[in-house]
């Protein structure tokens, strides 16, 4: 018997979306997925676009009256769900047909001590055209050779390099780590952070779905504007980190975020913040590598020690 996979289908304004997205959901190859629809208080038609999408199925969808934020919602979703696997779907994305399949399979032949798996995505615009693809940006920006798996710790410290919409989770590990940390402003670095610490991660090879990137996305926002709830949740996320470094090499890949989280702080004029990534890193026993302008006004001004 396969094992259930349940699919937490979020939607907040992706009415121009979401006939696509819920398509591909549903001509999925695997069929024994559980999906479990909530709506987190569309201004737009992504209501009515749902329901039309979902009239002849057995499925419900849950409407929120408020906006609740992603984090929560998707907690809402995972305290629903009963299948083995999860699946954050948001519904401006679409999955290819063999997605959910090939992952659950690669996932089945791993031993306990994984926890999930990823995989490679095309980039698509509003109009759904291909625009680029995940791995061949991060090996064109020489970030990195191949793509990390297994013991992924120190590699998740360091850089983005997991597309998140492709990660199939084991629901014991998000019980275990209960979900999303609701209160950051985005989920996916806690969540790797937290995760690789104490399972490995699995890769699939292939493309397995399209990301849609849009302006109006979390990441596309995460530095528009002063001191924002994006760049102070990455400093959370810091601060927990150096808290789970176990030996010299997790904290030197540690390091090696705060310097980046502090270059976007000096940057985008998050004086406060980068004050406090100076205190991190002292405390830590790091050391700051900036040396720019920036860097040179901000170490007089906070007289940063190296």
């Amino acid at each position: 018997m396969k094992p259930l996979v349940s699919v937490i289908a979020i939607s907040y304004n992706h009415a121009a979306y979401i006939q696509k997205a819920l398509g591909s959901l549903f001509e999925q190859t695997y069929d024994a997925l559980e999906v479990i629809l909530i709506d987190d208080a569309s201004s737009d038609d992504s209501v009515a676009e749902i329901e039309t999408l979902i009239a002849s199925r057995n499925l419900q969808l849950i409407k929120h009256e408020k906006n609740q934020g992603y984090t929560k919602t998707f907690n809402e979703g995972l305290k629903m769900a009963k299948g083995e696997y999860v699946i954050d779907f948001a519904l401006d994305d679409i999955m290819l047909p063999n997605f959910i399949s090939n992952s659950v399979e690669l996932l089945e032949q791993k031993g306990d001590e994984y926890g999930l798996v990823f995989s490679n995505a095309a980039y698509i615009d509003n109009t759904g055209k291909v625009i680029g693809n995940h791995n061949e940006l991060l090996f064109k920006k020489k970030m990195i050779d191949e793509v990390p798996q297994g013991d992924v710790f120190q590699w998740v410290l360091r850089l983005y390099f997991i597309c998140t919409p492709t990660m199939v989770m084991k629901k014991s590990m998000l019980d275990k780590l209960l979900g999303y940390d609701e209160s950051l402003a985005y989920e996916d670095f806690d969540l790797w952070v937290r995760a690789a610490r104490y399972w490995k991660f699995a890769y699939l090879d292939e493309v397995t779905l399209q990301k849609r990137k849009l302006l109006s996305s979390m990441s596309a926002q995460r530095h528009l504007h002063h001191y924002n709830e994006q760049m102070t949740s990455a400093f959370k996320v810091c601060n927990k980190a150096f808290h789970l470094c176990k030996t010299k090499l997790d904290l030197a890949a540690l390091f090696e975020r705060i310097n980046y989280e502090y270059r976007q702080c000096i940057k985008y004029g998050a004086e406060e913040l980068a004050d406090q990534y100076v205190e991190l890193i002292n405390h830590a026993g790091g050391k700051l590598t900036l040396k720019s302008r920036g860097y040179r006004w901000h170490k007089r001004k906070f007289r940063v020690i190296q």
